[in-house]
């Protein structure tokens, strides 16, 4: 469920990478759900509500290098 993308500030030759994952919310356990993922580094950008998925979280973090650790 999850991504990658990059940003490139202007002005600088630093990029930033990001990755993504889309998480279904349920409504009786928004905050442990929300709490959990946050635990974990990611930061909640949008959340989106439709008749067909509900209610579905996008979320995000700096991405991990290839050893695992976070870029610098």
């Amino acid at each position: 469920m999850g991504w990658a993308a990059e940003l490139e500030t202007e002005g600088s030759k630093a990029v930033q990478k990001w990755e993504y994952v889309t998480v279904p919310l349920i409504s009786h356990a928004l905050q442990e759900i929300l709490n959990q993922w946050g635990e974990e580094g990611w930061e909640l950008v949008q959340v989106l509500e439709s008749q067909q998925l509900g209610m579905t979280a996008f979320l995000k973090r700096p991405a991990q290098g290839a050893n695992g650790e976070q870029p610098g």
